[in-house]
């Protein structure tokens, strides 16, 4: 097992660290006061290849793999965390398609989210459950040739903004017993009559990324629109949640190094009492310590990363990576907001914005605790 770069993925890696240097500091403030982003910097990445680069060549992506993925995720929040979620969230729920979708779901959805054409959504949590899955309501009805949908969804990452939404139902009679077999994915397109969405404003972070609340009244759609067969949406929710809590692994270690750079800098830059704060001791341990700690998770999420592109997914390993990787994104934006003082606490300078995103990682896709439960279960502790 060698974690060593390839010479094509370096080549990756390098492209997407400039592009996103290039593209994102000068905005980013804006972004994050205004809850707002410009799509032309989505549709300038897509032209380069870093949207969808785990989609297949057939349905003309680059067709690398989710290591890949990662590796453009992590450089892309590595210079700006919200934009690099606006950007890369475009295209969620695709990693379900490719698994689970008919061909011609594929090609109806895939090539367009890859030339920057339409965006897409996984709606999955709801207002009371939010991620207890086992308890969703909305349904899905057999009515003729189409199913009929109702219910609501909360937090929807790029809600408003795509044409496509794959939203979790039960498709079970309301008679049947809970457990397996009672969900599944239904593709539905933003312009369906009885499809509405609202963003959510005010959030803590992200703030340039679209999270929206969705309804479904009365939503009819062809029942071919049924993702695999009727029932297997919680196999599939699993398979999608280990490729997504991998992402957040990424945007965790590029987040924690953002943390790390703008630590470095301020104390080489700030003195106190004549000297460089970065002189004394404590000063350096923080450093030293953010620097294990963000190798360290990059290691974990590698193994993981690598071993789902190897076919040998452990959903165990990925969430411990997802939480480890959290926790260290925290620490280190909690430390460099130390290390800054007044300065860090408000908005001109970027480790308050980093800060503010960080908590993100340890709720999206899953609570921590949710992880917690999941690990003890798979050692045989409970």
């Amino acid at each position: 097992m060698d974690f060593s770069l390839k010479a094509e993925q370096k080549d990756i890696v390098k492209a997407a660290r400039e592009f996103a240097q290039g593209e994102f500091p000068d905005p980013a403030r804006e972004f994050d006061r205004n809850e707002t982003f410009d799509m032309e910097i989505w549709k300038d990445a897509c032209g380069l290849g870093f949207v969808g680069i785990f989609v297949e060549e057939k349905y003309d992506g680059p067709e690398y793999g989710f290591f890949e993925h990662c590796l453009v995720t992590e450089e892309f929040w590595a210079v700006e965390p919200g934009i690099g979620q606006a950007i890369l969230s475009t295209t969620l729920g695709a990693e379900i398609l490719g698994m689970f979708g008919s061909e011609e779901q594929k090609r109806l959805v895939l090539p367009g989210l890859i030339a920057g054409e339409a965006a897409m959504a996984v709606a999955i949590a709801e207002p009371d459950g939010d991620w207890d899955v086992a308890v969703a309501k909305t349904t899905a009805i057999k009515d003729g040739d189409n199913w009929l949908i109702n219910g609501s969804k909360a937090f929807v990452p790029n809600g408003t903004q795509a044409r496509f939404i794959l939203v979790y139902c039960r498709t079970a009679p309301a008679e049947a017993a809970m457990g397996d077999g009672q969900y599944s994915f239904i593709l539905v397109p933003n312009d369906a009559v009885g499809f509405s969405t609202s963003k959510i404003y005010g959030k803590m972070g992200l703030r340039a990324a679209d999270t929206a609340e969705v309804v479904l009244k009365d939503v009819r759609v062809p029942i071919k629109n049924l993702i695999g067969k009727d029932g297997e949406g919680h196999k599939q929710l699993n398979a999608y949640l280990d490729r997504l809590r991998l992402s957040i692994c990424a945007q965790a270690v590029g987040l924690a190094r953002a943390a790390l750079k703008e630590t470095i800098q301020h104390t080489a830059g700030r003195h106190i009492f004549g000297v460089p704060l970065n002189s004394f001791q404590v000063t350096q341990f923080k450093i030293a310590d953010m620097a294990i700690r963000i190798r360290a998770a990059r290691n974990l999420y590698f193994e993981a990363a690598w071993g789902l592109d190897q076919g040998r997914a452990d959903s165990k390993l990925i969430a411990m990576s997802k939480q480890f990787c959290a926790e260290t994104a925290i620490y280190c934006a909690d430390e460099a907001l130390q290390v800054h003082g007044g300065y860090g606490y408000i908005d001109e300078y970027k480790v308050q914005r980093l800060y503010r995103d960080a908590k993100a990682l340890d709720i999206m896709e899953g609570a921590k605790e949710m992880e917690m439960i999941s690990g003890v279960m798979d050692l045989g502790l409970a």
